[in-house]
C-alpha cells in the first residue's frame, strides 16, 4: 500500500493514501464496471472474462497487462455507451456468474462481453 501518485499531487500525499502498488501476477480474471446512468435512474454494468499476461512494463500503482478475446468490439460498446474504463477485477473466471446475478437477481442493466 503506498499513496496514489496522481491524487496527492491536488491533495497531497497524506489525503491520498491507500492504493494497491505493483504487477498483478498473471492468470485468469473476471473484469466489471458498475456506473450509474444519473439521467435515466439506472445502474449500467458491463462484465467478462480474460487473463493477465506476464508481460513487463513499467508503470506505477497496480498494474498489469490483460488480454481480452474481441477487445475491439468491447471497447466500442464502452465509448459508445459512455461508460468509463477503470474496472474491478477477480483472478478467477466466474465471469457468467456475476452476470447472472447482477441482471437476474438485482436488475441492474448488464452487458455480458463474449468473443
Amino acid at each position: 500500500m503506498d499513496f496514489n501518485e496522481i491524487i496527492a499531487v491536488s491533495v497531497g500525499k497524506d489525503q491520498a493514501f491507500g492504493t494497491v502498488v505493483g504487477r498483478l501476477k498473471s492468470g485468469p480474471l473476471t473484469f466489471c464496471r458498475v456506473s450509474t446512468d444519473d439521467l435515466r435512474g439506472r445502474i449500467r454494468v458491463y462484465v467478462g472474462e480474460g487473463a493477465l499476461t506476464p508481460d513487463k512494463l513499467k508503470s506505477f500503482g497496480g498494474y498489469g497487462v490483460i488480454q481480452v478475446k474481441g477487445l475491439q468490439s468491447l471497447m466500442q460498446f464502452v465509448c459508445q455507451n459512455g461508460f468509463e474504463h477503470h474496472v474491478c477485477i477477480s483472478l478467477s473466471q466466474c465471469g457468467r456468474s456475476v452476470a447472472e446475478a447482477l441482471e437476474k437477481y438485482v436488475g441492474w442493466d448488464l452487458h455480458y462481453h463474449q468473443a
